[in-house]
């Protein structure tokens, strides 16, 4: 299946006009999102520009329902209540909870996904973390995200898990794993969207603290059988 990614928004609700756009006009079967629609630099009074961007993901969802949304370490601290998080609301914690809980309520928010040979996250899962939590499940792909989707913040909170790993920069292959499924991953910005091994980075929409791109704001699809993909003509 054709499956188009949709990186990490951080308040940039244009980003599900373009996904839009694509889905109807090429084979993508259906969308994944990786997280952090939540919060950018500077934001944390603008509580309209919160609501406009979850109103488009939840118009998103309803018209294309077969989504997947995995939650980002931005969208988890507001239903954790972790106020110190950088770039946290609290003139926005309503919005950002009321929003979740509608996307949730189509059953196809979580932390992980798989879809055949593809495994969908915010930020990637590491051989780290599945020697710390996961060891008992380690031949067993299934049962690891659906392990991962039942934690807390006590194991999520993690600089190695899911939602807060950074395996970019020293990247090695076997860092993430299981090494025979690609995963697709945001939260580490990139100047292009970027394959290293089996992890295929997508954040190329994060932004300089002054608003400058850092990334060529561009977006892929994978295919989830043949594990190929490339980036979008929009």
């Amino acid at each position: 299946m054709k499956v188009l990614i949709i990186p990490d928004v951080h308040l940039k609700p244009e980003i599900f006009d373009r996904a839009a756009a694509i889905m109807e006009n090429s084979d993508c079967g259906m969308a994944v999102c990786v997280g952090d629609i939540a919060d950018d630099w500077g934001c944390q009074d603008d509580a309209k520009l919160y609501e406009e961007t979850f109103k488009k993901a939840l118009k998103f969802a309803e018209k294309f329902p077969k989504t997947l949304w995995c939650y980002g370490n931005h969208d988890l601290a507001y239903l954790w209540d972790i106020y110190d998080h950088p770039g946290f609301s609290s003139a926005a914690q309503d919005i950002v909870n009321e929003y979740l809980e509608k996307l949730d309520a189509a059953g196809n928010l979580a932390v992980m996904h798989r879809i055949d040979n593809v495994v969908f996250s915010h930020a990637g899962l590491t051989r780290e973390f599945v020697y710390s939590y996961l060891s008992e499940y380690s031949d067993d792909i299934d049962a690891m995200i659906e392990a991962v989707n039942d934690m807390d913040e006590d194991a999520l909170w993690d600089d190695t898990s899911p939602v807060w790993a950074r395996p970019q920069k020293y990247y090695l292959d076997g860092d993430v794993v299981p090494p025979e499924y690609l995963n697709v991953v945001g939260h580490t910005p990139m100047r292009h969207i970027t394959l290293q091994g089996n992890l295929l980075t997508v954040d190329t929409f994060s932004t300089w603290s002054d608003g400058r791109a850092y990334g060529d704001c561009a977006l892929c699809w994978v295919d989830t059988v043949t594990k190929e993909w490339g980036e979008t003509d929009s």
